[in-house]
This record gives C-alpha cells, sequence and structure tokens, in this order.
C-alpha cells in the first residue's frame, strides 16, 4: 500500500503514514518516520503498540502524531484495521472548503452521508487532548476529512482503506475542476444519493479486493 500510494503520488515526502493491525491484535504496523512511501518493505516496518511504544524495529524519530492519530482508533474501533492517513492537495484544498465534499460526481457517492469531520487543532501530540476529540469526530464513520490538513481512512482491511483512498482522491480532483469553471452545479437528486451510495459499497462482497490485486500487479511491473 505504501509503495502503490507513492507511484501514484499520494505520499507527502515523509508526512504521512499508513497503519495495519492483524484483526483483534493490541499493536499495529507503521513505517520508520523519515522514509518516503517508495522506501517501505515488509522487512524496515515498525511494531508498536496501541500506546505508542516500539515493540519491534528501529526508528529514525519518535512519530508522536501517528502513533496517537493511529492507536486512538484502533484501541475505540475494534472494527478498523487498516488506517490511511494523507494529505494530498486536491482532499486539503477540500477539506478546506465549509461544504466539504460535494455528491456531483459517481466518486464522490461512495461517502454520500458517510463522512465525518474533524476541525484542525495544529498537530496531533497529545492523546487526551487530541486522540479523544477525533475519536469523538469519525464516530461510527470511515472516512474523516481532517479540516485544513487532509483525511484518514480506514477499513476492516487494507484493500478496503486503498479504495476509499483512490475514490476519495478522484472525488477531490473533480470537485476542484468542476468549481473552477464557474457554472451551475448539477446535483443528483436526494432519492439518488443514497441509493447509489449503498450500491457502489455493495457492488463486491470484499470491498476493494478486485483493485487491489490489480494495484499490486501494477506496482509489480513498474
Amino acid at each position: 500500500a505504501y509503495r502503490i500510494l507513492g507511484k501514484l503520488g499520494m505520499g507527502d515526502h515523509t508526512y504521512t503514514h499508513l497503519s495495519s493491525r492483524p484483526e483483534g491484535a493490541d499493536f499495529f504496523y507503521i513505517y520508520p518516520f523519515g522514509l518516503r512511501f517508495e522506501e517501505v518493505t515488509q522487512d524496515n516496518l515498525l511494531k508498536v503498540s496501541l500506546d505508542g511504544d516500539i515493540l519491534e524495529g528501529e526508528e529514525y524519530q519518535y512519530n508522536r502524531t501517528g502513533y496517537v492519530i493511529h492507536g486512538s482508533i484502533y484501541k475505540a474501533r475494534s472494527d478498523i484495521n487498516s488506517i490511511f492517513h494523507l494529505h494530498t492537495v486536491p482532499s486539503v484544498a477540500v477539506s478546506a472548503m465549509k461544504e466539504g465534499l460535494l455528491p456531483i460526481s459517481q466518486w464522490a457517492l461512495h461517502f454520500y452521508d458517510q463522512l465525518a469531520y474533524h476541525n484542525y487543532n495544529s498537530l496531533a501530540l497529545d492523546n487526551d487532548l487530541h486522540g479523544n476529540d477525533m475519536i469523538n469526530d469519525l464516530g461510527d464513520k470511515k472516512i474523516m476529512f481532517f479540516r485544513n490538513h487532509g483525511f484518514i481512512a480506514c477499513g476492516k482491511t487494507i484493500h478496503e482503506s486503498m479504495f476509499y483512498c483512490h475514490h476519495l482522491e478522484h472525488a477531490c480532483r473533480t470537485q476542484i475542476a468542476v468549481l473552477s469553471m464557474n457554472r451551475e452545479l448539477v446535483i443528483p437528486s436526494e432519492k439518488i444519493c443514497p441509493k447509489s451510495n449503498d450500491d457502489l459499497l455493495k457492488f463486491e462482497q470484499d470491498l476493494g479486493i478486485r483493485d487491489w490485486h490489480a494495484w499490486k500487479r501494477w506496482v509489480d511491473r513498474v
């Protein structure tokens, strides 16, 4: 997943992070702070407790923000085993819009009534101050915009998180393109939007697995 997103240009040099945990585990895997996404391999991943203690691996610099974000969510949400935190230019731009993501493309309809929003409050350095607010804002959702910052995409699996990242990035790019044209918008009806969301998320039983295999074939060829 790190290498795929790196090849897609969705990393932010060394400033964003992905994690996963075995189902029900009290630890997670994350990259060592300081690597670019393209450099991450199975061998250099860190094993980290939900409280942010390094259990296995060597880190260049302690990544408190990463451990607060990922550890807090895993503690609160037993249904989540994968968390991707990104700040791409399109997602940051949409996160800064008061309206947030608009249902103006099929990509965006994957997220109709499925998004949470978390107001910017500087770096996530404290579990009590930042972690609890983040968990409260996330609620029962799996995707959340961090206002003026980026987003997180959570999943039961790595391929589910990847699925959300792909569609959200395209939805944000499309919204920026549409709004730049300064024309009246056509938005699907309030009846069609929830139906489309339901159809899109139930199109396959194991959400994102077909795309995941295709991503892996692609990055292996590259």
